[in-house]
């Protein structure tokens, strides 16, 4: 698969640790006039800015997928915790 991006997409990292999720930067710069890397990347957790050429661990997203993925996690995070709620409120006897 080629990766393809442009200047506000989002570039996203997998991590390899199961309780971290993906480490995210803004597309700030596309050094390449068809989308392809190198990038030039500012990361949200340092706001360093970098040029990136990304692994096959990273793929590119746009900025609407970007809150469509963030709101479906939070819609199972509330699920979740309305199931823990649930588990926790007195059962009647």
């Amino acid at each position: 698969m080629r990766m393809h991006a442009e200047t506000g997409d989002w570039l996203l990292v997998e991590q390899p640790i199961a309780d971290r999720s993906a480490r995210r930067g803004v597309i700030v710069g596309v050094r390449r006039s068809d989308g392809r890397p190198p990038y030039v990347v500012r990361w949200l957790d340092t706001n360093h800015e970098a040029l990136v050429y990304p692994g096959p661990d990273a793929h590119v997203v746009t900025a609407a997928e970007l809150a469509e993925l963030d709101a479906r996690v939070a819609a199972r995070a509330r699920a979740v915790q309305r199931s823990t709620d649930a588990d926790r409120a007195p059962h009647p006897r």
